[in-house]
């Protein structure tokens, strides 16, 4: 990460005075990039960093980086980053005074907020009673909407259904208990409704542990655009401009960028005392966000979707273009200290933007696993920093990602003075970051960012789902298995230690024949019998090779390529062991587990006759559900999983005979 939040055309806010009763120690109750980055600031400002951690946590990055750690309990968040008491208890074996939540987990949980307040800890963040009201979505519309505020129109449980028809498609579901994206579900078929909700309210209990739901009307092509806003405890609220967050897959935020190209200064005026007005209408205190959903073709026309009473993952861009760093006033507003600066100091200098990088696999071959959850481990790692760039992460070499935890690895963050400028060096990063052993988005994210209506600033929140395709390549790049094919060649070549064998050449000599060349059976999502042809370079890091004049380089490390942030895992493929293993339940009726996660629900039993696209099994790893369905009308022949079973990536779920072999 950079070692400073400031750019020098930034204007200096008025110098912070020292706060005397600032915090000893700290406790993190949260992991990953979000923790790292919290116990960077803790150390700025000499506070000592106490981390926690869970046993899939013991080595990460985030407990290496803190002054102390604390073991909370087993893998499950349930047992360990969820659990108040185990936190409770690591504060008070730590010594520490506050503690910070992060965002996840508990970040929003007002019982934990009041459970630090019993305990004498300090809670960094807004009062127990703002958490509740805005964390309760249908409250919270009905709070802000009194203080002036203009809502989205909707309706709420127990009437979802009634609601959801009397708006008509399409519309929006959304649990009332929490934000992020999970448990959203956009309905533009009504029939489909009872499935819908039933999905919704199985992902919002696992989210959230609370299953109910709001409804509202869908804005098509909106623009979701939020404010940040820093309250402290003496009735002082500023905001600090907007974030643009258009750019989005399953209403999650992948691209994140302030300010905002749409708005005007009046807009954006207006919007900054709204999210004021929401922030006082439920006695806020600390830093938080307002959302609005926008439609592009009329600004002046925004909506509150929801507060998110924490620390949001795409604070950076808002630090970035304001100089001031949000953790250390999330600190001092807590310690008790009053904001030094009212609105007229605000000032949004330059143009940021972020780009987050998760655990995916990203594939458009049919068959394959399109946007999924993926894992692995960490075998080469670059994260790119300096002129401009900042990237905020919780990775290190032989970090092992699983499949319990939220997919976001890290962020990259680019800064300029203009926005073209902002997105020119973000690629640049994104083309620079290594993540060798676990797949990522990072490839995708550079593409995206140079898709000419990001470039012209026509966003919006169904862009990138429109544009997935066209942004995914269908093939794996010749290069790549030639550059596999190098390394694997030169593996075979005689080390140069005097006399060579002749017949340990490999140069496809035969006796009594025509040389034939030397091949190799390498496997990406297909196998591929693949014989090298251009001149190659290979390193312990790095493979270059020429195709046709032109030079391709490569990262590896293992079986494993990366170039321009795309990684690629070339595998050896044995067709004869292939073919005498597992035959019977290759074929297309097999369904295998798309990513490694845990069976959550079975719709199914064997000798059951279902039709095609039928939805048998739902997975879910990484609080993300898959539905998988039938491949084609038959009957389930096998059915190896129950609901609660882990499996792994590619692990055989059920066999569906076709129609026409069960005549």
């Amino acid at each position: 990460m950079v070692d400073t939040f400031e750019n020098p055309e930034t204007p200096k806010v008025p110098e912070t005075p020292e706060v005397p009763e600032m915090f000893e120690t700290v406790l993190v109750a949260n992991r990953g990039e979000i923790a790292v980055r919290v116990i960077r600031t803790l150390r700025s400002l000499g506070v000592r960093s106490v981390a926690v951690f869970s046993d899939a946590d013991a080595d990460a990055r985030h407990v290496r980086e803190a002054d102390t750690a604390v073991r909370l309990g087993p893998a499950p968040a349930a047992e360990s980053y969820l659990s108040v008491e185990r936190l409770l208890e690591a504060a008070a074996r730590s010594g520490a005074q506050a503690v910070h939540p992060g965002y996840g987990f508990l970040a929003e949980n007002a019982a934990f907020a009041r459970a630090c307040a019993d305990a004498g800890l300090v809670f960094i963040g807004p009062p127990a009673d703002a958490i509740a009201l805005m964390g309760d979505k249908i409250r919270a519309k009905e709070t802000v909407q009194a203080a002036g505020v203009p809502v989205v129109p909707g309706g709420r449980d127990p009437e979802l259904s009634k609601a959801a028809h009397e708006l008509g498609a399409p519309v929006l579901l959304k649990p009332s208990a929490g934000g992020g994206g999970k448990g959203m579900r956009l309905v533009r078929d009504l029939t489909l409704l009872d499935d819908e909700i039933a999905a919704a309210r199985r992902e919002a209990r696992a989210s959230f542990g609370d299953d109910t739901l709001l409804v509202e009307r869908w804005v098509d092509r909106p623009r979701h655009i939020e404010i940040q806003i820093l309250a402290d405890g003496h009735g002082n609220v500023v905001h600090l401009g907007e974030r643009e967050c258009s750019l989005q897959r399953r209403h999650q935020k992948v691209v994140e960028e302030a300010p905002s190209v749409l708005l005007d200064s009046g807009t954006r005026a207006a919007m900054g005392e709204a999210a004021v007005q929401a922030a006082r209408s439920c006695g806020y205190a600390g830093a938080g966000t307002v959302e609005f959903i926008v439609p592009g073709s009329d600004p002046s026309s925004y909506y509150f979707m929801e507060m998110n009473t924490r620390l949001q993952v795409e604070h950076p861009v808002t630090e970035l273009v304001t100089g001031l760093d949000l953790v250390e006033w999330q600190l001092r507003v807590a310690a008790g200290e009053r904001l030094p600066f009212a609105q007229e100091d605000i000032a949004l200098t330059g143009h940021a933007i972020e780009a987050r990088i998760c655990a995916e696999t990203v594939s458009n071959k049919e068959g394959a696993r399109g946007f999924l959850p993926s894992g692995g481990t960490v075998l080469k790692l670059n994260e790119p920093s300096g002129n401009g760039i900042r990237t905020d992460s919780g990775l290190s070499e032989g970090t092992e990602v699983g499949s319990l935890y939220d997919p976001m690895l890290s962020k990259v963050i680019a800064y300029g003075p203009d926005r073209a400028t902002a997105l020119r060096k973000l690629r640049a990063a994104l083309a620079d970051t290594v993540t060798l052993g676990v797949p990522t988005n990072a490839g995708f994210l550079r593409r995206l960012l140079a898709h000419p209506a990001v470039v012209a600033g026509e966003l919006d929140t169904g862009l990138v789902e429109r544009e997935a395709d066209s942004l995914i390549p269908d093939e794996v790049p010749m290069e790549v298995y030639e550059a596999a094919a190098a390394v694997r060649l030169e593996a075979l070549r005689p080390k140069d230690d005097g006399w060579t064998d002749p017949f340990s050449v490999p140069d496809g000599w035969r006796l009594g024949g025509t040389p034939k060349p030397v091949g190799f059976h390498l496997r990406v999502t297909e196998p591929v019998e693949y014989v090298p042809r251009g001149a190659h370079t290979v390193t312990a890091d790095q493979v270059a090779v020429t195709l046709d004049g032109v030079r391709h380089t490569f990262h590896r490390a293992g079986d494993w390529l990366g170039r321009d942030g795309d990684a690629w895992q070339v595998r050896d493929h044995d067709p004869v062991a292939a073919s005498l293993s597992g035959a019977d339940r290759s074929g297309a009726g097999s369904l295998t587990a798309p990513m490694p996660g845990t069976v959550t629900v079975v719709k199914v039993a064997v000798g059951d006759q279902v039709a095609a696209g039928q939805s048998l099994l739902v997975v879910e790893a990484m609080k993300m559900e898959h539905v998988v369905s039938a491949p084609h009308a038959g009957t389930v022949a096998e059915l190896d999983v129950t609901p609660g079973a882990t499996v792994a990536m590619d692990q055989v779920l059920a066999v569906v005979t076709p129609v026409e072999e069960d005549q």
